[in-house]
């Protein structure tokens, strides 16, 4: 993809320090308010029933080894005791939720996420999956996802793999050159994670999902080029093209990066432009921003068929109206809102064990959060705002943003977004910077000092 043509890349990525928010939500997290959780949480319960299905995010705080390039909220164990007594806290919130309910909704979607999941003994992951079968229907129809790091799956794991009946396996890679791993503290091996994809799926585990990383330290185009080429020979269903997100700001533990060794921004540019048409290339649908999928893939055919939805754990087929969080610092969604978990581990785990609610923070949607919200979710999965799915979606009350879309249509000097008569749009060669376009929406972002990692 030629850029040069009519962007100024330096301009572009400048805008804000061409750091603005990833919009997995929004309004996104930091301005979730303080205490409001659990009247958040019972809001959230109050508008479930056993007909609509829900999804469920779990989160396993806890890693064998600390990644230096992490952003995750997890914490670094060479003991298993501190997890076996987490989950024994997540039990108990499971148990509490399902109580509390009075009722079984159907789970349609089921996310383990971290920190690392597959650090779970089999043991315990099959007391997490008989807990969730006692508080929700689980069945064939829901799909179970967990996050793996191949360096703790043992045939062990596998087993408790089969027995939580997980369906879909994401394998962290992010990059497989020697020099880059050693520089993120992340050394992984392409034959142990191509015997690691293997096993599972001889398993059983039905569809792979790859993530892997641009903008790492040390990380230069060709090194990149030869991972994109081992991942693509990995044979995956999907992938996940994420741009290092540099914030030692918030996550200390990334100072053990040096800024110097960073590609600055017109590489890290490059390295996703180069990344991305390789995997076009290979036979990949281009996902949004940074995902691709194989073209029979559901998350192809949401994307072709405009159902593609966008969430916490990126772009995704999920199109459940409530998102159940479980364990600390997980985040839940719903129509009315946000509500987010204790995020410090003893802390969650101490509410839990006194009966109280492990939500702490939260955010009531106002009508204008709920219209924005739609617009910069679709701009994020579409590149494209209907004008007329907004008036059938909120009436009267979308004629100020689509006056609003308009005038930044016409106000764009930088041709990164327009509009026809069906709606707002990012043209095709602006699609790597849909974040800045999204940002313009955003009416939470200005005045706010709250720092965000780079938008390409």
């Amino acid at each position: 993809m030629n850029l040069a043509v009519k962007h100024d890349v330096t301009a572009l990525l400048s805008q804000r320090g061409g750091a603005v928010p990833r919009y997995t939500s929004y309004p996104t997290a930091p301005h979730f308010e303080a205490g409001l959780g659990p009247a958040m949480q019972a809001e959230l319960c109050a508008a479930l029933d056993e007909t609509d299905p829900v999804s469920v995010y779990l989160h396993v705080p806890f890693c064998d080894r600390l990644c230096w390039f992490c952003g995750c909220n997890t914490k670094h164990t060479l003991k298993y005791e501190p997890v076996r007594t987490y989950v024994d806290a997540l039990l108990d919130e499971i148990a509490g939720f399902g109580k509390s309910l009075g009722l079984r909704p159907r789970a349609g979607q089921v996310h383990f996420g971290g920190g690392s999941p597959s650090i779970l003994s089999a043991e315990d992951m099959g007391r997490i999956g008989a807990a969730l079968r006692e508080a929700f229907v689980v069945g064939p129809q829901t799909e179970i996802s967990v996050e793996i790091d191949p360096s703790d799956v043992t045939e062990e794991t596998l087993r408790g793999l089969g027995d939580l009946g997980v369906t879909r396996a994401s394998v962290g890679v992010q990059d497989f050159d020697p020099l880059v791993q050693r520089a993120i503290n992340r050394p992984q091996t392409f034959e142990q994670t191509r015997d690691v994809i293997a096993a599972m799926r001889a398993a059983g585990v039905g569809s792979v999902n790859i993530d892997a990383l641009y903008g790492l330290p040390l990380q230069t185009r060709p090194r990149l080029m030869r991972t994109i080429d081992q991942v693509v020979s990995l044979d995956p269903d999907r992938i996940a093209l994420f741009g290092y997100a540099h914030v030692p700001w918030v996550k200390k533990h990334q100072k053990m990066i040096k800024d110097e060794h960073l590609p600055d921004m017109h590489e890290r540019f490059q390295q996703a432009l180069a990344a991305g048409a390789a995997l076009a290339e290979a036979g990949y649908d281009t996902i949004g921003i940074d995902h691709f999928a194989k073209p029979g893939d559901g998350l192809a055919v949401a994307a072709r068929s405009g159902h593609l939805r966008r969430n916490f754990q990126g772009y995704t087929t999920d199109r459940c109206h409530a998102l159940i969080p479980f364990g600390a610092s997980s985040i839940g969604a719903f129509e009315g809102g946000y509500v987010q978990n204790i995020v410090a581990t003893g802390q969650y785990q101490e509410a839990v064990r006194s009966g109280r609610s492990a939500a702490a923070k939260g955010y009531r949607m106002t009508a204008d959060d709920r219209i924005r919200a739609h617009m910069i979710e679709r701009l994020m999965c579409d590149f494209r705002i209907s004008f007329d799915d907004l008036e059938a979606r909120f009436g009267d009350a979308a004629e100020p943003y689509v006056n609003e879309a308009v005038a930044l249509a016409e106000a764009d000097a930088d041709f990164v977004c327009g509009a026809d008569p069906d709606g707002f749009f990012v043209p095709d060669t602006a699609r790597p910077f849909t974040r800045l376009v999204a940002a313009r929406f955003d009416a939470h972002l200005k005045g706010s000092d709250f720092r965000y990692s780079k938008a390409v």
